[in-house]
């Protein structure tokens, strides 16, 4: 594995979208007791129907800790590969390498700076250094040269690509004082584009209320299509998502990407009841540094935007609300070549994040370490 220290623009890389065709797929095994409640056995159940959903139609790949190795051996199906890799937490997306490639086909990763959402100024836990070193261990293990931007703060999470130029982020998220604040608004959207190959970056203004990660964009909109987005919303003007998601709609309405076009926006609804904390639900959850991580009634980052999309299939976070099957028809009208696969994503939720958050794709094409 070659580490670069020029950019993927330069080189003529660039950051495919998610809805292109994948190589594969990362994930990290839940091991964490202040992020997964009851030793994090609820969320192992989930992260299989996760991994195992997402094998149908790409090769899973599986961090774990050496402790859990034989427990998630037995859990997960036999196709699902194990790669034992000591992390702090079990977020994928927020860790693993950014994956960029060329019109020839090659892939690089990128190895961006991690500091747990924000560092001392508002990280959510320390030490983070063994996730800090996932992306590039991740580049060694699947012979992928890698770019070397660790002086860059930015998680998976944060942006999202259409493959053709356009980069959708959050502002609350990149300009968020724990990331990169010796760095400018301007100076931040030309390291994107270097960084991502991209010639234009849509900042959102917000993100979904009480998204502890600063409101990552996965969480908010996602490109479905070129030219096309879904934003996650709500018509109560009295639910404090409101204001969030008619900022990021009236934004987008003044908006095109990279093309010139005028995106399309369809509204993906927010659960019609807050997802909130219960007391069983704290109890189970071990203390950090002396300190509960949850609190009873906690209104939790509940969005249908953080689903997957697999080669097959869409993978969609269901909340056992009556919002969940309506999610379901939007996003099935916008992938009709794919499969909705529904998952049951509670405990997902209550570490933090969603499907999206715990999933990495590898976009299809072949590593250069060789070339």
């Amino acid at each position: 594995m070659h580490i670069l220290h020029t950019t993927p623009k330069t080189d003529g890389f660039s950051m495919p979208a998610e809805f292109e065709r994948h190589a594969g797929c990362l994930l990290i095994w839940p091991e964490r007791g202040d992020s997964w409640r009851s030793g994090g056995w609820p969320a192992r159940k989930a992260f299989v129907a996760v991994a195992s959903a997402i094998a149908q139609s790409e090769t899973v790949t599986m961090l774990v800790s050496p402790a859990q190795y034989e427990t998630a051996r037995a859990m997960l199906p036999p196709e699902i590969r194990l790669v034992e890799m000591e992390t702090d937490d079990s977020w994928a997306r927020d860790v693993c390498p950014t994956f960029v490639r060329s019109a020839a086909g090659n892939i690089r990763g990128i190895d961006w700076g991690f500091n747990a959402w924000g560092g001392l100024e508002d990280g959510l836990y320390f030490p983070w250094d063994k996730d800090n070193h996932v992306a590039r261990k991740v580049c060694d293990l699947f012979w992928t040269d890698t770019y070397d931007s660790r002086d860059f703060i930015l998680e998976g999470g944060s942006i999202h690509s259409d493959g053709e130029g356009t980069i959708l982020t959050t502002e609350s998220c990149l300009c968020s004082a724990g990331r990169n604040p010796q760095m400018t608004k301007a100076e931040i959207t030309e390291k994107l584009c270097v960084m991502l190959g991209a010639e234009k970056v849509l900042w959102l203004p917000r993100g979904i209320y009480g998204d502890e990660t600063n409101e990552h964009v996965d969480n908010v909109c996602a490109f479905t299509a070129p030219g096309k987005v879904v934003l996650a919303w709500t018509d109560n003007e009295n639910d404090p998502q409101y204001a969030l998601s008619k900022a990021c709609a009236d934004y987008l309405e003044q908006q095109t990407d990279a093309k010139g076009r005028k995106l399309e926006v369809t509204q993906l609804p927010i659960p019609q009841t807050p997802v909130c904390v219960t007391q069983e639900e704290c109890d189970a959850l071990d203390l950090w540094d002396g300190e509960p991580t949850r609190s009873v009634d906690e209104r939790l980052a509940a969005s249908y935007v953080n689903f997957y999309i697999a080669n097959d299939s869409v993978l969609v976070p269901q909340f056992g609300d009556p919002m969940d099957k309506t999610a379901c028809e939007i996003l099935a009208a916008q992938f009709p070549t794919r499969k909705i696969i529904p998952i049951a994503a509670r405990e997902i939720l209550l570490g933090g994040g969603n499907i999206h958050c715990i999933t990495q794709q590898i976009p299809e094409g072949r590593s250069n370490s060789h070339a």
